[in-house]
């Protein structure tokens, strides 16, 4: 059985906000956000596009590291969004020793 890989992507909606999101296949989340039965916060913001996207691995990585790239400020994300890394697994702190 093949392992199902996640995706961590981030969206900027009309006003310039990112949102960002974990999905399995990233197409298929943008175009369930465009027409409203994706996450509420982007119901009715206008034409969304993709601005970053990142394969992640497992479910419980995709996981942590959405909700570390939430923590981040908006320079930061901006930063992301910019230079495109190809790994975002250093932000995950090191596991202890």
């Amino acid at each position: 059985m093949d392992e199902i890989i996640w995706h961590l992507y981030m969206l900027r909606m009309p006003g310039g906000m990112l949102y960002t999101g974990i999905t399995t296949d990233v197409a298929r989340r943008i175009a369930q956000h465009q027409t409203g039965k994706g996450a509420k916060a982007l119901r009715g913001k206008g034409e969304l596009e993709l601005v970053f996207h990142c394969q992640i691995g497992d479910r419980s990585t995709a996981l942590k590291l959405e909700y570390q790239v939430k923590q981040l400020s908006k320079k930061q994300k901006e930063n992301l969004v910019a230079h495109q890394p190809m790994s975002l697994h250093d932000l995950l702190p090191s596991p202890p020793r």
